[in-house]
């Protein structure tokens, strides 16, 4: 069964770096794409960036543009989302998540981990 185990969250002070990990099992993931969601206190579910597996064409939402940087390692079988210039808004909960190319419905998802930023 597909796993997402994600890691690396914590709190942080405006302006500072965090990088997110997203360890990823249980399938190949060739053809698949690989996304990152994330989710503030009494907000919904927030799309933030994805990447295809297989040839690394990366997404991502207006607000973290320039700021955020989503890659993946093969070998690894590692999906990871490097944060800088981040702002008391990116707090939230930050979700692993991943799609077959050919069904538009994210079907797996990790637990979450924790991003709090103090300004």
């Amino acid at each position: 069964q597909v796993q997402l185990v994600e890691s690396g969250g914590g709190l942080v002070q405006a302006g500072d770096s965090l990088r997110l990990s997203c360890a990823a099992s249980g399938r190949t993931f060739s053809g698949y794409i690989m996304g990152w969601f994330r989710q503030a206190p009494a907000k919904e579910r927030e799309f933030v960036a994805s990447i295809t597996w297989t040839g690394g064409i990366s997404y991502y939402i207006d607000s973290v543009k320039g700021r955020f940087t989503i890659s993946r390692d093969n070998v690894k079988n590692t999906v990871y989302l490097q944060m800088n210039s981040l702002k008391p808004e990116d707090t939230a909960v930050y979700y692993c998540a991943t799609r077959s190319m050919y069904n538009p419905n994210w079907g797996y998802w990790g637990q979450g981990t924790q991003v709090t930023v103090s300004s």
